[in-house]
């Protein structure tokens, strides 16, 4: 039984090539959280809970932000993401979810909705 819940280190390669093969959404989402970008939160970047990776995440607020493409619209990647969800928030973590159009024509309104989400969550 694997011991580890954050941060696996069998997955770490995996976690490494996902970030090196960031989306253009998660590339301009990850240039405005880093570095403590929104409310002096640090943020991290393909951070492995459990047998899952997330695309964002906040540890000091338990807040993961994905931000999906057109993959997530299909029936089987949707039951994936609720049962990840209903997992994540077995541990006390919100997921909130974008679309990378919303994430590169929107990129202010997101960042209020994350902001938002971590104030409620302080």
């Amino acid at each position: 039984m694997n011991e580890y819940l954050y941060n696996d280190p069998a997955k770490k390669l995996k976690r490494r090539r996902l970030r090196k093969d960031a989306t253009c959404a998660e590339r301009k989402l990850w240039s405005v959280v880093r570095g403590r970008g929104i409310a002096g939160l640090r943020f991290f970047r393909q951070y492995g809970v459990g047998s899952y990776v997330l695309d964002f995440y906040c540890p000091e607020r338990k807040l993961a932000v994905e931000v999906d493409g057109g993959q997530h619209a299909d029936l089987h990647s949707e039951q994936h993401d609720a049962d990840r969800e209903r997992y994540l928030r077995q541990l006390g973590i919100l997921v909130i979810r974008f679309w990378n159009n919303d994430v590169l024509q929107n990129t202010e309104g997101v960042v209020e909705r994350i902001r938002g989400e971590l104030e409620k969550r302080s």
